[in-house]
């Protein structure tokens, strides 16, 4: 049998060379459909690593509270014009729930910072001396806002890398230098390392940190003192943070008099929550790219069962022969199966090498991170073997079943 069964791939291999433009046309849907399932699967597992990493960024079990009611659907386009969160709301969630390590605030707008003759427009943050902690900033040179720059409002600041960019020439060392914010001068006392891009896709680099009660008496202002843009809170484990959240949620409704009938004036948002919407809506698009090049391989699979009906009209007399010789109709159709998963493997073997060539591809000249997945090269592999088999067995069972006799007379 085993001998059979090289002799007929042999044979299988001589006459798919007889013609190779047409093996090679008949292959090429299998080509590309498994080429573009490799590199559409590693750019979605390349997105997915970047959407972890970029809500790892965010720190370590974070939880955000932002004024105002949850719009439609769940989603919010900033954090809201309602004055709804104080200072004294994020000290009394310290206070009373143990499960948060530290909570922190802080209020935000967007204004010119201004060095010697260079300008920007940087997101201008007032925050507590906890929530660098909070977000797991670490610095590239000098030092942190501390509590003292906090309880005697200093006009200190720390700036960001695209700040620092923009600000400064190449090789010019901000920390010590003075800015000015609304013609307020502030000394530079640290320039924060890189985070790169956020879970949503805003610069994370583009901002500056002020004391938050500089911030509200001298450059960003407030309706009353002690009003925030958003609390910040963390935890030990990412498991304590649902049972955080809902005692979090406790916590304000109490301190803000809401009834049981009022809706929180407040919403809650977790690193959980936005890494999972990320994580969704890219697994998602996957799924979709992956079925789209999905129908490269059915379509590699029509030509194939179509050049081999072709080759069984082409080859009747052969298989008159043959089977006038002796072979049985169980020889018959191997040799056309074995044909069919011949094209089949060439091609997947081919794709795979075409995938992976388009997704290193895609990450030099576009810049997007890619991630060869085996799985996906397995998964693009069998299932192109298994379109062979699948679309091959129909002409194979047709060259089986013919008449020998017929075949014989067959011009």
């Amino acid at each position: 049998m085993s001998a059979f069964l090289w002799l007929t791939i042999l044979t299988a291999f001589r006459i798919l060379g007889r013609n190779r433009l047409r093996a090679g046309l008949t292959m090429l849907g299998i080509i590309i459909g498994v080429g573009s399932v490799i590199a559409m699967v590693s750019i979605g597992e390349g997105a997915k690593a970047a959407v972890r990493a970029q809500v790892a960024s965010m720190g370590s079990n974070v939880i955000i509270v932002l004024p105002g009611a949850t719009t439609v659907g769940g989603v919010r386009g900033g954090q809201g014009g309602a004055v709804t969160l104080t200072v004294a709301d994020a000290l009394d969630l310290k206070k009373k729930i143990p499960l948060l390590v530290e909570t922190g605030y802080g209020k935000r707008d967007v204004m010119q910072v201004v060095n010697a003759n260079k300008n920007w427009n940087a997101p201008v943050n007032g925050i507590s001396a906890s929530y660098l902690t909070i977000r797991d900033w670490s610095y590239s040179s000098g030092g942190p806002i501390t509590q003292t720059d906090m309880e005697t409002a200093a006009r200190v600041a720390l700036l960001g890398q695209t700040v620092v960019e923009n600000l400064y020439d190449p090789g010019e060392e901000p920390v010590g230098s003075t800015i000015r914010i609304k013609n307020v001068p502030f000394r530079v006392i640290g320039v924060l390392a890189p985070k790169g891009q956020s879970a949503q896709g805003s610069d994370q680099d583009d901002i500056l940190f002020i004391p938050f009660t500089t911030a509200e008496r001298k450059v960003l202002g407030t309706q009353f003192l002690g009003s925030v843009g958003a609390l910040f809170a963390s935890t030990d484990r990412s498991e304590d943070l649902p049972e955080a959240v809902e005692s979090v949620r406790e916590v304000l409704r109490t301190r803000h008099r809401l009834q049981s009938e009022q809706a929180d004036d407040f919403t809650i948002r977790t690193q959980v929550d936005i890494g999972r919407v990320q994580e969704d809506a890219s697994q998602t698009l996957t799924a979709m790219m992956f079925a789209i090049a999905s129908i490269s391989l059915v379509v590699g699979g029509i030509g194939i069962m179509n050049i081999l009906l072709v080759s069984v009209t082409e080859r009747t007399r052969e298989i008159g022969v043959r089977m006038a010789v002796g072979a049985t109709r169980r020889h018959i159709l191997m040799q056309f199966l074995i044909e069919a998963m011949t094209l089949s493997l060439v091609g997947g073997v081919l794709g795979i090498v075409l995938g992976v060539l388009g997704a290193r591809t895609t990450t030099i000249f576009a810049g997007w991170p890619t991630i060869i997945s085996p799985q996906a090269i397995l998964v693009a592999f069998v299932f192109s073997v298994v379109i062979g088999l699948f679309f091959g067995l129909y002409p194979a069972n047709k060259a089986a079943h013919l008449n020998p006799i017929e075949a014989l007379r067959y011009e």
